[in-house]
């Protein structure tokens, strides 16, 4: 049991690194690319985004405005409510996030394209027992 533990731990661990040097190579944190990915979504609003994320709202707004001051995305009203801002990809943003969704696939494709079916089929079912159980010891032990 440790042993499989030490080894999620370990995937884990190997995806965040794998993700952050992705965004790096964009000129973004992951942060960036979290934001501009549901942004390009065109349902982004920051007060759910830092909710679903378990972030605050200040660090939120300072992620978009630094792809404000990246020129990556750019402020519209919403319509009906001039309150509440919509927010866009520009050119660049969108150049940005094809380029990280091309880096993503070349890597998947290298990574798990030739593995075995059956095995990957097999992870998958664990994968989401485990997930399951998990969400579930969590819910009843919150602390």
């Amino acid at each position: 049991m440790h042993a499989a533990i030490a080894g999620l731990q370990r995937l884990v661990e190997v995806f965040r690194r794998r993700r952050a040097q992705l965004a790096a190579g964009a000129g973004l944190t992951e942060a960036q690319w979290h934001v501009l990915e549901e942004i390009g979504c065109d349902t982004f609003m920051p007060s759910m985004f830092a909710r679903d994320r378990e972030r605050s709202a200040p660090a939120v707004s300072r992620v978009v405005r630094q792809l404000l001051d990246k020129q990556l995305i750019v402020p519209a009203p919403r319509r009906g409510d001039g309150r509440t801002r919509r927010y866009a990809l520009t050119a660049a943003g969108r150049h940005v996030v094809g380029g990280l969704s091309r880096s993503r696939q070349r890597a998947i494709d290298a990574v798990w394209s030739d593995l075995d079916p059956a095995a990957l089929a097999a992870f998958t079912r664990f994968s989401q027992e485990l997930v399951g159980r998990l969400e579930r010891y969590a819910a009843r032990h919150p602390a």
